[in-house]
């Protein structure tokens, strides 16, 4: 008796572990005084916890302000369901006492298709009580907080009813001060697996057929005393079976047995599809039509053992509605599932993945119409799927269907992921006459390349409209309409071939406006940005006189042409950042090849392990791309003034002598014959001869991308390093990027950047690039800018005008606006990011171009073309 005793302390003791799903709305249970506050604030993140009495401070400043409630409630659903949609878990602290309160925020998680949880602190009154008195902010009477405790105990019961998926109740003030939450993964988060995998579209009953899928895809089978298949084995595969196992074929036990192996010894996956469903229901004795097929597979399962039975009852209702696979890449359906359902989990989510999304119609063969969501789906998981038979599988937006009616006659269809191979076998005969009619081979083909999306194919659908890109970077970048039609105008008309085009650099912000006599821009400034960004350590690097250029090189022909496509037979491409070709198309290739040997010779191809490298560069001089710009516009300009102001200044030095007073005018217009002078030495610091390539150079500074891998994270200095390398290897074509490391955190090392921008502006040059030597730079606020440019003040009068530097015009541009700029900074920069790392995955060009075209769309923004 004694040691039992002992045994229950021992087992009271242990603190209580409470498992809460990683994506789910927590909601704090317990009346005023239970210590919900000091609870959730031990075991969640501050962020995570969304308090009434907070958010009745932020519409009252007064966070006992009881007549604020309504207020405050709307506030605090708004937060939860934005933290609820960006895929947070949530956590509301409030009494929750009130039937009424909880079902808004059940709701809550339904409608963002999460699971709610419930932690109860059921403490006793006399604790609430002390607690609440030692509160001189709490002046309510026990009265209520025994109201609470009655309406509490009251709603113990029915909490599962009302919809909590779970329930964890703690009883005493120790249980609550010991008891620690576990984030448990939803069962459907498989993204720590990946593959390779086999994914196996609808079987339907068709077991001869998936076993010479299962071998040709190289399946080992397994087979019991009776010769059954009873699983399969693969020695670095898996297979995913998506659903409809059963029904309308000649073996559905077979198929279940083979299936249920394979699962049971961890050689594959299964979700369920809509006719698992319904044999489940009809199992377990509900009133379900035995129609398309459920009839047969009822009849086979009679003649298999009732224990056979059990084990398929079991397996059936175990099956996850779906999963998210390879870091979220994969995602594996039986009717498909559109990006904000994924990984998440409701009865809403589970209807679409047995049933897809209809219309509300029906055919003439009395079938429901299906919504065709895979057309409108943008999103960046590959989602592959079953349920709607097909007469070949196709890739639709980076989703496939692999339901290819093997039992209506056709064939069993496999993908292979990640590689992306599709394998079939043909059914051995029609097994079940379909409703509606299925196609011939010859229908078959016709329709798989008449629908077939190729990776490589592109669709103005993707690109008109608003639109919003999900990025690693800065989650969603919006693309207005208006911008977007301007952004087609120019790549229709003017960019290079498309496939070459897989990134476009962002713009770059300037610093803020120097308060210094005569300058408008200074390095200070850019050194405390980043200082205040926690940035301490920065490089800077020479700003060339040319302009900003991406440069794709391929090792040969047969890298190009398998990985891009090799328009025109070339080897790679140069373009501006607006994706104009620099050239022609003879210098452009006889630039290529220049740069394909350099980067041969410095043997980047090898140590980067790749078939071709992307460069972001400077082609110098300005002239070779700008020449009708500096004819036009600053030529132009320059060439009226020196011949309109010599004319002025002597009429007006002849009144002056004749003693009419014109001192100040004489004054001024003596200062813009300076100024005008200035301007047009300026402009053609920029400018010199080129014939073909012959004075033309091109300084690369930054190595983007190479086959399966971006450098972003890879630090300034190791770019900059393969940069003088391949400067080494063709000194004539290509001229080195001058840098300087700063200490943001050391005056002599701020002082001695300062006085490299003064040498660099003073001997004509344009300025300098201000960026995080590690590159990618996270700070407190997010990602920190990547480069802040300090120009010159004589290349700024290019910029601003011939008479910008006088005061009245400097204290004017002080008052520039750089908050707009730098968001189009940043946009751009997380949408090149992005398209870096899709090209590097190798995903489609279509997935690359979103990014890519958002860019361009991006420059038609309203923003001072000056900054």
């Amino acid at each position: 008796m004694t040691a039992s005793t002992d045994d229950t302390r021992v087992r009271a003791s242990r603190p209580r572990e409470l498992p809460v799903p990683q994506l789910s709305l927590v909601v704090l249970i317990g009346v005023s005084g239970s210590g919900k506050s000091t609870f959730a604030a031990r075991v969640f993140k501050p962020t995570e916890v969304i308090s009434s009495d907070f958010c009745r401070g932020l519409v009252a400043d007064d966070e006992n302000d009881q007549a604020a409630t309504p207020d405050a409630f709307d506030v605090l659903h708004y937060i939860v369901g934005k933290r609820l949609a960006a895929g947070r878990l949530s956590v509301v602290d409030a009494t929750n006492v009130q039937a009424d309160a909880r079902r808004k925020l059940v709701a809550l998680a339904r409608e963002h298709d999460v699971l709610p949880v419930a932690i109860v602190l059921d403490v006793p009154e006399s604790i609430c009580l002390a607690r609440n008195a030692a509160r001189p902010d709490r002046d309510f009477g026990p009265q209520v907080v025994r109201r609470q405790r009655d309406q509490l105990r009251r709603s113990l019961r029915g909490l599962q009813r009302e919809g909590f998926r779970t329930v964890h109740t703690l009883n005493d003030a120790e249980q609550i001060d010991t008891a620690t939450v576990t984030r448990t993964p939803l069962y459907n988060d498989r993204r720590h697996d990946t593959g390779p995998f086999d994914v196996i579209g609808d079987i339907h009953g068709c077991r001869a057929e998936l076993e010479t899928l299962l071998v040709e895809l190289g399946y080992a089978i397994s087979r019991d005393d009776a010769g059954r298949a009873t699983g399969a084995h693969h020695h670095d595969r898996r297979a995913i079976f998506v659903g409809d196992l059963v029904d309308r074929g000649p073996d559905t036990p077979g198929v279940l047995r083979l299936v249920m192996g394979m699962v049971g010894d961890g050689d594959a996956l299964c979700v369920p599809g809509n006719h698992e469903n319904k044999l489940l229901r009809a199992l377990r004795g509900r009133n379900v039509q035995r129609t398309h097929g459920l009839a047969e597979s009822l009849e086979q399962l009679e003649r298999e053992p009732a224990e056979f039975r059990a084990q398929v009852e079991k397996f059936m209702d175990a099956l996850i509605s779906h999963y998210v696979l390879d870091g979220g890449r994969l995602v594996v359906s039986h009717a498909g599932l559109i990006e904000r359902y994924q990984g998440r989990a409701s009865g809403r989510v589970r209807d679409f993945c047995l049933y897809g999304q209809t219309t509300g119609e029906t055919d003439e063969y009395g079938l429901p119409v299906r919504y065709p969501w895979a057309e409108e789906y943008r999103g960046a998981a590959t989602v592959l799927y079953g349920h709607t038979p097909v007469p070949a599988p196709q890739w639709v937006n980076n989703t496939m269907c692999l339901d290819t009616g093997c039992v209506f006659g056709g064939r069993l269809t496999a993908l292979r992921y990640p590689e992306r191979e599709i394998v079939s076998v043909p059914a051995e005969r029609v097994h079940y006459e379909p409703v509606k009619p299925f196609p011939t081979n010859a229908d078959a083909e016709l329709a798989a390349t008449a629908a077939r999306r190729e990776p490589e194919v592109l669709d103005i659908g993707d690109v008109l409209g608003s639109r919003v890109i999900e990025t690693s970077y800065l989650n969603r970048i919006g693309v207005r309409e208006d911008n977007a039609a301007a952004a087609l105008e120019v790549m229709s008309r003017f960019a290079v071939d498309p496939r070459w085009l897989v990134y476009l650099p962002p713009t770059m912000s300037p610093v803020a406006t120097s308060a210094l006599p005569d300058l408008l821009e200074h390095p200070d400034q850019a050194f405390a940005a980043f200082r205040a960004d926690g940035v301490d350590h920065v490089v800077c690097e020479e700003k060339h006189m040319g302009s900003r250029a991406v440069a794709l090189v391929c090792r040969d022909l047969p890298a190009a042409r398998s990985r891009f496509g090799a328009p025109g037979d070339e080897i790679g491409a140069v373009w501006t950042r607006t994706g104009r070709p620099f050239f022609k198309p003879e210098l452009q290739r006889a630039l290529v090849e220049r740069l394909r040997g350099a980067v041969e010779q410095a043997g980047l191809f090898d140590e980067l392990d790749t078939s071709w490298v992307l460069l972001d560069a400077e082609l110098l001089p300005w002239s070779a791309k700008a020449l009708e710009l500096l004819r036009d516009q600053y030529a132009a300009v320059g060439a009226a003034a020196r011949a309109a102001l010599p004319v002025a200044l002597d009429v007006l030095a002849q009144a002056a002598a004749n003693g009419v007073e014109v001192v100040d005018v004489l004054e001024r217009t003596r200062a813009r014959a300076v100024n005008a002078a200035a301007f047009t030495d300026a402009y053609r610091r920029y400018c010199w001869e080129t014939d073909g390539l012959d004075g033309v150079r091109l300084a690369p500074f930054q190595v983007l991308a190479s086959e399966g891998a971006a450098h972003q994270r890879h630090p300034h200095a190791w770019h900059l390093d393969l940069a003088d390398r391949l400067v080494a290897a063709d000194p004539q074509t290509l001229t080195p990027t001058a840098r300087l490391f700063v200490d943001t955190t050391d005056p002599g090392s701020l002082a001695a950047g300062v006085d490299w921008w003064h040498a660099l502006t003073a001997s004509g040059g344009e300025g300098m690039v201000v960026k995080p030597a590690e590159n990618l730079t996270r700070g407190a606020k997010g990602f920190v800018q990547p480069g802040l440019k300090v120009r010159g003040r004589e290349y700024l009068r290019i910029i601003y005008g011939p008479d910008y530097p006088e005061p009245a015009n400097l204290d004017r541009l002080r008052q520039r606006g750089l908050g707009h700029k730098r968001s189009l900074a940043l946009r751009e920069y997380a949408l090149g990011l992005e398209a870096l790392d899709r090209v590097a995955r190798g995903e489609p060009l279509w997935r690359v171009h979103e990014c890519v075209f958002a860019v361009l769309a991006l420059e038609s923004e309203p923003v001072d073309p000056r900054l």
